[in-house]
């Protein structure tokens, strides 16, 4: 089991030049779970390029929903101490201490390619690369 972030999951599902290599991530390890918050900032992403044009609403829709049938039952709401725990020894905004503290409660790591998470808690997550270079 792997915690993964929004942005690992947008890599996913927004065609682009990670898409690949976090396919790669999934093929090692295929049980992800997230904070819930990925839903909200996933529909944030997905305004983006709705607003960009990037894909129309239709596409955007399809996309969601495939991210949230990846998702289905993996999502976990956080304890608020847990967070506030966090953002007072780290450097971490909220959101991201959302993710920190759902990968602490599980005893698992959050990949990630946020830098100021890997720098700030380097004890729970990895980037890509870092987990893909484990055995």
């Amino acid at each position: 089991m792997i915690v993964v972030d929004t942005n690992i999951i947008s890599y996913l599902f927004i065609k682009g030049d990670r898409t690949e290599t976090v396919k790669k991530v999934l093929q090692k390890d295929s049980d992800w779970v997230s904070s819930i918050l990925w839903r909200s900032e996933f529909r944030s992403v997905l305004s983006l390029y709705l607003r960009k044009k990037y894909f129309n609403l239709s596409q955007a829709k399809f996309l969601m929903e495939e991210a949230e049938y990846l998702m289905l039952g993996a999502e976990y709401y956080v304890n608020s101490n847990e967070i506030l725990n966090l953002l007072i020894h780290t450097n971490l905004s909220a959101y991201d201490c959302e993710f920190v503290a759902v990968a602490k409660e599980l005893g698992a790591n959050l990949i990630t390619n946020d830098k100021k998470i890997l720098k700030e808690v380097p004890n729970v997550a990895l980037s890509i690369s870092q987990f893909l270079a484990q055995s």
